[in-house]
């Protein structure tokens, strides 16, 4: 099992290299340059997978569910790639490094003889046309690449980028441009994408997704097993059940009570810190959540080591800032959230909130609403009266999203943007960038147009700053996030994944949501 220790040491070296204001971030290691495949044969076997979370929504430039983020991995890749382990940087469909031109001029090479699954040549026109795709305005990708003048094709094989200012990440932010063939429709991607990963999809239903070895792949990472076979099992039981029952062969997010049981049937269990989240969201164009005192004293009022202590079983780190302790950029806050009902229901009192009634809108992911309970009790003993709607995350964010005035009050849902990268510029910019959670969700930008204007520049700031300078401005970033409390974590959460050391080999838990398995062989 790894220690925090080992953990954080290593997101650390990461992070602060995504800092640094070198050409493109500061060489973290490339995860296949010894790599080859195994020498006698091809794939053998299969893996099924229990999955955590479910989706309809599988397209690479717009999906931010846990599952669809988990099996694109598998099937989809970007000119760079993360080892999710630890979140170095490895060439995919780039042949080498981004070839510097200038400070704000790069080329990349594609792979030699790279083809999607369905056997037709990836061209640089393909690239052009995926970040096109992710780049659009008004798409949640398109604020990760604020920094980007350009992407065009030079020639057939040969990427052009332009950026707007020096960027010390850039390898890392080409990850999340995912390669697909420019004549794919958005409907085609949505349903089921066709990428140059080591697999291909070959059906997706609301419970199941089944792939196979990607015949045309030539990177460094062929598949180890012929097929994967992933099941939506929103339910913790039923995971187990299909754990215990040798359905799955590996288990997403191990509810702490489960541990025991499952190393008792011979199960790995391994734990790694990481950067989901139960973030508490209010409706800033809403009185009197439009108040930061009413919102802060909401945080006061909670009791969230508690919560850790028996909902969670320990398997969290209390939020004492907007980012986890592990990020290289961390800063504990000025402002800090420790359990005082008195001093909530003087907030609320000063904000005009005394006695107020609202609805607790919550996704109905198990672990989030065990949550509710206490927060529920902790709300009302500050004089609260709270009226609790769980719904499943879509549903949740139908009504934060509706057309014309936001119709809800404050959220209670699970978020985890490090399945895009553990640099702070992905991680902030995710919930206050200039995007639906700030225009419709949390509304910042609607309700505190002045403070959605000092983050934003600040963050720009931070992103163009050497790595000492940047960790300051990201520490004024989460300080001003911390008093506003619009969009905010009450713990991060201990990523735990189990799997049978007697079916699988080579398996490596991530800090993320979602599941990578890349390169992992059937017994």
């Amino acid at each position: 099992m790894r220690s925090f220790k080992r953990w954080a040491k290593g997101a650390a070296v990461v992070a602060a290299a995504a800092l640094a204001l070198s050409a493109c971030g500061g060489g973290a290691a490339d995860k296949g340059s010894d790599a080859k495949p195994e020498a006698g044969g091809g794939p053998k076997g299969s893996i099924s997978l229990g999955a955590a979370y479910e989706t309809t929504n599988y397209h690479p430039s717009t999906t931010s569910s846990a599952l669809a983020m988990g099996t694109n991995w598998h099937v989809v890749e970007g000119l760079y790639e993360f080892d999710m382990a630890d979140y170095s940087v490895y060439a995919a469909l780039a042949k080498d490094e981004p070839k510097k031109i200038s400070d704000t001029e790069y080329e990349i090479t594609l792979r030699d003889g790279a083809k999607f699954s369905d056997g037709s040549e990836v061209k640089a026109e393909d690239v052009a046309a995926s970040y096109a795709r992710t780049a659009k305005k008004g798409n949640i990708y398109a604020q990760f690449f604020d920094f980007v003048d350009s992407v065009t094709a030079k020639d057939e094989h040969t990427v052009s980028l332009k950026l707007k200012y020096p960027f010390g990440n850039l390898k890392e932010r080409l990850v999340d441009v995912k390669i697909v063939p420019a004549k794919a429709t958005d409907e085609d991607l949505t349903k089921m994408p066709v990428g140059t990963g080591p697999f291909k999809y070959d059906s997706i239903t609301q419970t199941e997704i089944k792939m196979s070895a990607n015949p045309h792949y030539n990177g460094k990472f062929p598949a180890k097993v012929e097929t994967m076979n992933w099941q939506a099992i929103k339910d913790d039981n039923a995971r187990l059940t299909a754990a215990l029952g040798g359905t799955i062969d590996v288990m997403e997010t191990v509810p702490f009570q489960f541990i025991d049981q499952l190393k008792g049937a011979g199960w790995k269990i391994d734990e790694v810190p990481g950067y989901n989240n139960p973030f508490i969201m209010f409706n800033t164009t809403k009185a009197p959540f439009d108040k930061p005192e009413v919102r802060q004293a909401f945080h006061y009022a909670i009791d969230t080591q508690t919560l850790i202590d028996s909902v969670m079983g320990g398997k969290a780190i209390k939020a004492t800032s907007f980012l986890p302790e592990a990020n290289a950029a961390y800063k504990k806050a000025a402002t800090q959230y420790e359990f005082n009902t008195e001093k909530a229901k003087e907030l609320l009192a000063k904000g005009g909130a005394a006695g107020a009634t609202f609805t607790l809108l919550t996704t109905d992911h198990p672990w989030i609403t065990q949550l509710v309970p206490q927060i529920k009790q902790n709300l009302e003993a500050a004089g609260l009266k709270v009226n609790v709607q769980s719904v499943a995350s879509a549903a949740v964010y139908e009504q934060t999203d509706k057309e014309g005035a936001a119709d809800f009050d404050v959220v209670l849902a699970p978020g985890d943007p490090s399945v895009f990268g553990s640099d702070p510029g992905i991680i902030i910019n995710w919930w206050y960038g200039d995007n639906v959670w700030t225009k419709k969700r949390g509304a910042l930008q609607v309700s505190d147009p002045e403070g959605f204007k000092t983050i934003s520049e600040k963050i720009t700031e931070a992103s163009k700053l050497p790595a000492a300078e940047a960790k300051a401005k990201w520490g004024e970033v989460q300080d001003i996030i911390a008093e506003k409390a619009v969009i905010y974590p009450l713990f991060h959460r201990t990523m735990i994944t189990g799997w049978n050391p007697a079916k699988l080999d080579g398996v490596k838990s991530i800090a993320t949501t979602g599941l990578e398995l890349v390169g992992v062989a059937a017994k």
